[in-house]
């Protein structure tokens, strides 16, 4: 499991402990390092683990905002406990995280990964169809990057730009 799908897994599952002891913000730093301990010990990316959670929690309310926003017929105290932390992780890294360090659907994916691991049998569809909903709500951001092996129009203009001094260095009677 590569190191930030790991630590994205340590910092989801520390959200729903968490969740399921009441909400009491004093016992994350506790959770985390014992689930660190305990699912990634070791792992390079503890510090990772720690920003996120943290932001998770400092933008709680407007996250959990966009989710009752996004499905407005699952109340947030009604979404599954698993599923609701995947979509806090998600929307984070959606909204709220360096675009250049974890694209947009990067974000998505990951998420949908941690639904599909975590959550029951339609958590990786529910998850997509909401971080799906808000991924176009903010613009479809990233959308324009191309996918793996394809050239980006930065890239081409570049390379039609080369191809043009080459030709005209190659053959300068032309």
């Amino acid at each position: 499991m590569a190191s930030r799908h790991l630590a994205r897994s340590i910092a989801m599952q520390s959200l729903f402990e968490w969740d399921f002891r009441g909400k009491e913000d004093a016992h994350i730093p506790d959770i985390i390092v014992h689930n660190v301990e305990e699912f990634g010990p070791g792992i390079e990316e503890a510090g990772f683990i720690k920003d996120l959670v943290k932001g998770i929690l400092l933008k709680r309310k407007e996250i959990d905002a966009i989710i009752e926003k996004a499905a407005p017929e699952w109340p947030i105290e009604q979404v599954a406990i698993v599923d609701r932390n995947v979509l806090r992780v998600g929307i984070f890294e959606l909204l709220f995280s360096d675009r250049s360090a974890v694209p947009p659907k990067v974000a998505i994916n990951e998420a949908i990964e941690l639904a599909k691991s975590f959550g029951g049998e339609s958590s990786g569809r529910f998850v997509n169809g909401v971080l799906g909903t808000i991924y176009r709500e903010i613009g479809e951001p990233g959308k324009e990057y191309p996918k793996r092996g394809e050239k980006s129009a930065q890239d081409q203009k570049e390379g039609e730009g080369k191809e043009t001094e080459t030709e005209t260095t190659e053959n300068p009677g032309v």
